[in-house]
Parts: structure tokens; C-alpha cells; sequence
């Protein structure tokens, strides 16, 4: 979008306002003009943009950013119409996603923060022949007078934890987004401290990310991007390298990413609803085997994403031909055994113990389940429901010796755990005793020895000669 300088428009602004300290009464002559032009942002013709207080720094808002403004609206003959000062509270959008008029979306796009700025928008750029009744009429040109206080980039994360912030620099094409298992064609551009780490053109399906080398916080920045975006991502440690950084790449224990990234390309995934009931049992053996390669190559967060489609795709499925429905129960069941030994192995006790009892839902004796759940409930701290565990694979299978050493291991943390209570209740005992025997001895009692009414705290000795 380019900004082509004008000579001064000579446009009088004839409402009362007050900005940033300045006084405006009718003109803008108290205010020193910076430039005035026109912004040629779609085939609708010019949109007259003014500054009258410029801006710091040099950074612009982008595509998706939250922007925070204060604004007072006009018709093209001095009548507001509109006033976020008058309420008192800034007003925010999202640039670039249409949730303004188009004036807005383009002219806000070109402002520094501290920038007041006047906007003279033709009717296609504002509410068009409709208005926006009562105060605005069909066909009205409008005078915006918009200060820029402060932009922020777009949280993606789930919680909005601010642990993936997104700068679009290109907005993409369309309305779809890559989605777990989609294969992608990306250009890839990590820094860390403003250093070049990783520069890479990659082909890859999402949930392989990781054996390339990939943090998580970049294959989930993908699954919100659109096809030919490209947008730079802050990513925090959280979705980065964590705690332990990355000796590949030299990046210390809890470092903050950037990463450029380009999305060329993408093929979704087929959705559940996408396939017939033959296909996901076809796809269910294909992704069963490329889950459990992942696990043998110790690549347990990409063996689980595998699984978990299986799941997805079976769990409800209902118009099973006759015959199929157990190879169906059969692949489910195998699914959430491996799901709950992967999440053992990222140290994720809960969500193995509710796959395990998934698992147990399917087949109520399934060694493996209850093994599992046990591990998951010792890694849990719950020794009592791991014994019983343990204890019930012994019972059903006899020779399974791991099962029952487990039971001495979960025995022995029982009875650690009792000793340390004891310990615990007896401290606590001995205090609540001392601080009763502070408080007796904080009554006014009769001293034998000397012969007088006393009040404290007494020695042994003299307690022994006390009377109340």
C-alpha cells in the first residue's frame, strides 16, 4: 500500500475536541501538518489520509494485530456522530480481519503509535449506500480523527498463555488451515538474540516436526496459518526448546524464538467425516504402523499424535460392516495401550491412566491396561491404587513377575509413606502439647516456693509446686 504525497487538503474540522493536550476549535492551524495524501488500497478509489501529530519509532501494525485507539467521528459537515473520548475507554480492533470499515483496516495500517491521524473516507470505504441509520446516512463520506496508542500481535495458543505471538506480513489466500497430519511445503527462518540459527526450505507432515529439529510452538504456529501466509511467530520457551535449549542449535535453556515462516503450500489430512468406514479402517493399519516406527526410534510425541487419529477416526464409529467391527475395537484398543506407554514415557501420568481406562472400557482384563494404569498411578503417587493394580495382574496373570515386583515396590513406599506420616502427626502432637502447656502456664497460679500469686511461664521445678 503506498502513501503518495498531496499538496495540503485545507479540510476544517468544526467540533470541539481536546487530543493529547491540544485544542481544536473549529481548525487544525494550532497544529503542525506533516503530510496529507492518499492511500490506494483497493480498485474503490482514493482515501484521503492526514497526519497532524506524527508518531515514534518505526514499526507499523501488521495484519492481525490488536490495535488500541481513541477516535471521534464526523459527517463531511462537522456533525459527530461517534466518539470513543466521550466514553472514556480506547477502542480495539483486529487489523485486517474486517471488523471494521475498510478506511479503518487500510489507514490504521499505516500509523506509528502516538500518531494522530485524519481520515476522509468515501462512502465505499464506510457503510456505502446503506448508512448506518440513525446517524449516518446512505452515502455518506465520513471524517474520522483516530489516535494509535498501542498494537499488540495476535495470541494463538489455546489459553492465550502468550506463548506464540503472530506478526502477519503476508496475509494468505483462502479460509482453510493446515490441521494435524496435513503435509505442509514451508520456508523456515529461526533466530534467537537476533542470530540466524536455522534456514531451511522443508516438506513435511505436522506431527513430524520434531525429528527436523522443529519446536512444538512452530508446527502449531502452521495449523493457524493460510496457504502462501507468511508471518513471523515470537515463541516462548514453553513452545520452544524449554528449559534445556538446543545443543544442535546453541540455544540456551529457556530462550525466546523467532520464526519466519512461509507456508508455500498444504494438503489436509483427511477428517473423519471425509472417509467411509472401509478407509478409516485402512488408514487406522497404515497409521498404526508409522506410530509404532515413530516409538521404536524413541519419538514418543510423534508416535502419539499417530494413535490419537486412530481414535479419532474409530471411537464413534457406528456403520461397521459385519465382521469389521471388531478389527475396529481390536486397532482402538491397541491405540490407547500404545497412547498410555507413550505418555509414561513423556511423563504425563494422567493421560496414560485415561487411556488405560479407555483401554480397560474395551477388554475389563486386559493385562497391559492394568499394568499400565498401575505405572501411572505410582508415577502419581498413588501407591495404594497401583498395589491394587499390580495385585489384579498377579491375580489374572500369574507369571507375570514384573507385576509383582512392582507390588513390593509399591508396598515399600506405602510403609515409607506411613513412617513419614507418623513422624509428621507425632512433631505435630509434641507442638499443639508445648503450646498448651504455654498457655497453663500463662494463668495466674499460686508459687509455693515464694509464696506469692505468679503469671508466665514456670521452670519444671516450680511447676511441680503450683496450685491453680
Amino acid at each position: 500500500m503506498a502513501f503518495q504525497p498531496l499538496p495540503y487538503c485545507g479540510f476544517r474540522y468544526v467540533d470541539l475536541i481536546e487530543l493529547r493536550g491540544f485544542s481544536f476549535n473549529g481548525s487544525f492551524s494550532n497544529i503542525k501538518h506533516v503530510k496529507c495524501g492518499v492511500l490506494q488500497g483497493s480498485s474503490l478509489g482514493p482515501l484521503l489520509f492526514s497526519i497532524f501529530y506524527q508518531g515514534t519509532g518505526t514499526e507499523l501494525p501488521m495484519t492481525g494485530d490488536k490495535v488500541f485507539v481513541h477516535y471521534v467521528g464526523t459527517l463531511l459537515d462537522g456533525t459527530p456522530f461517534d466518539s470513543s473520548r466521550e466514553r472514556g475507554e480506547k477502542f480495539s480492533f483486529e487489523l485486517g480481519k474486517g471488523q471494521v470499515i475498510k478506511a479503518w483496516d487500510l489507514g490504521v495500517a499505516t500509523m506509528k503509535v502516538g500518531e494522530i491521524s485524519q481520515l476522509i473516507c468515501k462512502p465505499e470505504y464506510a457503510y456505502g449506500t446503506a448508512g448506518s441509520p440513525p446517524k449516518i446516512p446512505p452515502n455518506a463520506t465520513l471524517v474520522f480523527q483516530v489516535e494509535l496508542f498501542e498494537f499488540r500481535g495476535e495470541d494463538i495458543t489455546e489459553g492465550e498463555d502468550g506463548g506464540i505471538i503472530r506478526r502477519i506480513i503476508t496475509k494468505g489466500a483462502g479460509y482453510s488451515k493446515p490441521n494435524e497430519g496435513a503435509a505442509v511445503e514451508v520456508c523456515v527462518e529461526g533466530s534467537c538474540e537476533g542470530k540466524v540459527f536455522d534456514q531451511r526450505e522443508l516438506k513435511f507432515e505436522l506431527g513430524d516436526g520434531k525429528s527436523l529439529g522443529l519446536p512444538s510452538g512452530v508446527e502449531k504456529a502452521l495449523t493457524a496459518m493460510e496457504q502462501g501466509e507468511e508471518s513471523l511467530f515470537i515463541i516462548k520457551p514453553k513452545y520452544g526448546y524449554g528449559n534445556i535449549g538446543s545443543s544442535k542449535y546453541s540455544i540456551p535453556g529457556g530462550a525466546t524464538l523467532q520464526y519466519k515462516l512461509k507456508l508455500t503450500t498444504f494438503e489436509k489430512a483427511k477428517e473423519s467425516w471425509e472417509m467411509n468406514s472401509a478407509e478409516k479402517l485402512e488408514q487406522s493399519v497404515i497409521i498404526k504402523e508409522k506410530g509404532t516406527q515413530y516409538f521404536k526410534e524413541g519419538k514418543h510425541r510423534q508416535a502419539s499424535v499417530q494413535y490419537k487419529r486412530i481414535v479419532s477416526w474409530l471411537e464413534n464409529e457406528s456403520s461397521l460392516p459385519e465382521g469389521e467391527d471388531q478389527k475396529a475395537k481390536a486397532l482402538r484398543l491397541a491405540a490407547h495401550l500404545n497412547l498410555a506407554m507413550c505418555f509414561i514415557k513423556l511423563q504425563e501420568p494422567s493421560s496414560a491412566f485415561d487411556n488405560c481406562d479407555k483401554a480397560l472400557e474395551l477388554d475389563e482384563s486386559n493385562e497391559k491396561a492394568l499394568f499400565r494404569r498401575g505405572e501411572a498411578l505410582f508415577a502419581m503417587k498413588e501407591f495404594d491404587r497401583a498395589r491394587a493394580d499390580f495385585q489384579r495382574v498377579t491375580q489374572l496373570y500369574p507369571n507375570n513377575k514384573a507385576a509383582k515386583s512392582q507390588v513390593a515396590l509399591c508396598q515399600k513406599q506405602i510403609k515409607e509413606q506411613h513412617e513419614k506420616d507418623k513422624r509428621l502427626y507425632a512433631n505435630m502432637f509434641q507442638k499443639f502439647a508445648e503450646r498448651d502447656a504455654k498457655v497453663r502456664d500463662g494463668e495466674r497460679r499460686w508459687d509455693g516456693c515464694r509464696g506469692e500469686w505468679r503469671t508466665g511461664v514456670m521452670t519444671t521445678g516450680e511447676r511441680c509446686q503450683t496450685v491453680s
